[in-house]
């Protein structure tokens, strides 16, 4: 044991902390299996007082012992003084950015999508007016890309419509197309 600890003072590793980390994990190694049991238990006796399915019991079993993992991993990093508030604002920062690109990207394919759907159907054609209920945005369409139609009012203005909103909402299209000035 001693030749252990002076390793681990070589080391620059601190034995207390290895060894409380050893312990807990050992300890909830125990614990959590145990655990899982008497919950698995409990949720097949609720199963049919709630009507509950075994995926949802089974589902209900995983995201508690996944917590119970979670929480000891954090109980690990406050014993070698890691601030949970770091890690807090890690997590919740990475989310974050996660939740955004996944907004971004949802909505550029949904706008490349209706792109490419509008180009094989051919709803309306450069030239022609276009009407977009309920909000009432009426003008010619002069041009269209993978992200954008393009319509111009006839006060002049240039509307820059996401291609996905046509599929959308109910839009209106002139019987002819005009002629583009």
């Amino acid at each position: 044991m001693t030749q252990i600890i002076e390793w681990l003072n070589q080391h620059n590793i601190n034995a207390v902390k290895t060894i409380g980390t050893v312990a807990i994990i050992l300890l909830a190694s125990i614990v959590i299996p145990r655990l899982s049991r008497s919950l698995k238990q409990w949720l097949i006796y609720l199963q049919s007082r709630l009507n509950l399915s075994d995926k949802t019991n089974f589902t209900i079993n995983r995201i508690i012992i996944a917590v119970l993992w979670t929480l000891t991993v954090f109980i690990v990093l406050d014993v070698w003084g890691v601030g949970l508030g770091g890690v807090w604002a890690i997590l919740v920062g990475v989310i974050t950015i996660i939740g955004v690109g996944f907004i971004a990207t949802w909505a550029m394919t949904s706008n490349l999508t209706a792109s490419f759907f509008l180009v094989l159907w051919r709803p309306f054609h450069v030239g022609q007016t276009v009407e977009i209920f309920p909000e009432n945005l009426k003008g010619r369409v002069v041009d269209r890309n993978l992200m954008f139609t393009t319509l111009i009012e006839d006060s002049g203005s240039v509307l820059q419509i996401p291609n996905s909103l046509f599929f959308q909402k109910i839009f209106r299209v002139s019987s002819r197309p005009e002629k583009i000035d």
